[in-house]
């Protein structure tokens, strides 16, 4: 008797739980456009926060209480566009959290002012010119002569454009995002960071991938958010992405890890921007790491010989879209595969539509340096 007390009192607790975390989280396939009424005993759960996060509300009771308004909703990101040569993946947990962490429009500029920078070319002891454009800023210990003789090397990349699976992309920092519209300041509560796809570093992901399947290359995108709700983890959390990615789609040569970058002086945020064919652009920066011996990276130089091709194609095709390439003791899960690099497309200062043309422009020039690398099609 004791026994069947005790599995029927075990059952109703358990039936308990599950109506309580049924009833306390928000369902987030029937979002409108507008304003989201939420149940007054819907609790939300906060993002965990780590030393580099801000300590701005997170959660949308946490932005009612504070600002005594309910944040404002988008329409649903928009789906990416099918393609034979694209191959989208993403968990149904991150696509969950799609409405997690609104995107925020600025209203009031009270955190500062945002000023347009372009870099150019800049000339000290670290910098080089690459022979056919662009240039490589060099902060190892590297020789800037001996760099500038391996940078003219070929990579050595099994390259086709038959619709094969070359290119990876992907978003370590996936919420990563940028301001819209462009009114030259933002709000000092601004996060810079959401879980729209259609709003984060997924939407320039998705402007890459249309323009390497326009020129008949297969990419895959990695869609999935690697640092939310945890931020802390995230480079972890995108290799194991990536490992299970270039397991299935072993012709992939190229990983691309697209962020944006974080560029400020005090209070003024800095927009790295350029004017490509009368339309303002994002400009983008290129990573590569180096090994100093101790990170496991045997294969570094083969992804800087391909960052100088893309470089200096970049640049070819669209003069003034390049900041110096980063070549760094940097690792960033460039040691998983070669033609392994990190983008930074922009900074927190750009607007939305300078980050996607700005997408579409590595996508184009990724497409013509894959081109001109590829093996003649089978």
């Amino acid at each position: 008797m004791n026994k069947q007390l005790n599995r029927i009192t075990l059952l109703c607790a358990t039936a308990c739980v599950m109506l309580c975390g049924y009833r306390t989280i928000p369902k987030m396939q029937n979002i409108q456009i507008g304003i989201r009424q939420l149940p007054a005993s819907a609790v939300t759960v906060s993002e965990i926060q780590s030393p580099e996060s801000t300590t701005a509300p997170q959660t949308e009771t946490e932005i009612r209480e504070t600002s005594g308004t309910e944040p404002e909703l988008f329409a649903p990101p928009v789906q990416p566009k099918n393609h034979d040569y694209i191959i989208n993946i993403e968990s149904d947990g991150s696509k969950a959290m799609w409405h997690a962490r609104l995107y925020q429009e600025t209203k009031s500029g009270s955190g500062g002012e945002i000023v347009d920078r372009h870099f150019g070319s800049l000339s000290s002891t670290v910098f080089f010119d690459l022979p056919n454009g662009g240039q490589v800023r060099n902060t190892t210990s590297w020789n800037n002569s001996e760099l500038l003789e391996e940078s003219k090397k070929m990579p050595l990349l099994d390259l086709k454009t038959d619709g094969t699976p070359m290119v990876l992309i992907y978003h370590t920092h996936t919420t990563e995002s940028y301001v819209s519209p462009k009114t030259g300041n933002y709000d000092a509560d601004c996060t810079f960071r959401s879980t729209e796809p259609d709003k984060n570093m997924v939407m320039v992901g998705d402007a890459i991938a249309e323009q390497l399947a326009a020129a008949g290359i297969g990419v895959v995108h990695a869609r999935e958010l690697h640092d939310y709700p945890v931020w802390t983890g995230a480079y972890a959390n995108s290799a194991v992405t990536v490992q299970n990615i270039l397991a299935q789609y072993p012709s992939i040569c190229i990983a691309l890890d697209i962020h944006r970058d974080a560029i400020s002086d005090g209070d003024t945020v800095i927009a790295p921007v350029t004017e490509i064919d009368g339309r303002q652009a994002a400009q983008i920066m290129i990573i590569s790491g180096c090994d100093d011996g101790t990170m496991g990276m045997p294969n570094y130089r083969e992804n800087f010989h391909f960052a100088c091709r893309l470089q200096e194609t970049a640049e070819t095709m669209f003069p003034g879209f390049t900041r110096p390439i980063l070549f760094d003791y940097r690792k960033y899960n460039q040691e998983l595969t070669t033609g392994s690099l990190l983008i930074e497309v922009g900074s927190q200062g750009n607007t939305l539509e300078e980050a996607r043309y700005a997408g579409e422009l590595v996508g184009r020039s990724l497409s013509e340096t894959i081109r001109l690398l590829a093996s003649p099609p089978q």
